[in-house]
């Protein structure tokens, strides 16, 4: 599908545009990453706006704050309440993610069980 003239007119264009605008990307890149003396010069510039931390200070610090919330040995708050068989919550109700074909299916597998004996007859044609 991709071989009609002007998808190859375009594909042409943008490898032109790229060409163009690579010189202004990497002289961007070097300065985002300061390899550029412009770049230490805009670092020293924020430095006396703002107050610049490493970056291991910070992650030791949220590491001792994640360590004191833990506190019941790192197990996610899970939808306990769910029981694992049916997939049933307390309220009788499935889960969001469920498909209601298939919990109507789980629903009939229930009701099979619940009274073996007794089968409920399909409403159909009546001849």
């Amino acid at each position: 599908m991709a071989k009609s003239l002007r998808s190859k007119w375009k594909r042409k264009m943008k490898a032109e545009k790229r060409k163009k605008n690579a010189p202004k990307e990497l002289a961007r890149l070097k300065q985002v990453l300061s390899l550029d003396k412009k770049g230490e010069d805009e670092m020293a510039d924020l430095q006396d706006i703002a107050t610049v931390v490493p970056a291991e200070k910070i992650k030791k610090q949220t590491d001792v704050v994640m360590a004191e919330e833990e506190g019941d040995d790192g197990k996610m708050d899970m939808d306990n309440k769910r029981n694992p068989k049916t997939l049933l919550d307390k309220n009788g109700q499935y889960p969001v993610w469920m498909n209601p074909r298939q919990a109507r299916k789980l629903k009939a597998k229930r009701m099979a069980k619940k009274g073996k004996g007794k089968m409920k007859k399909k409403k159909g044609i009546a001849w």
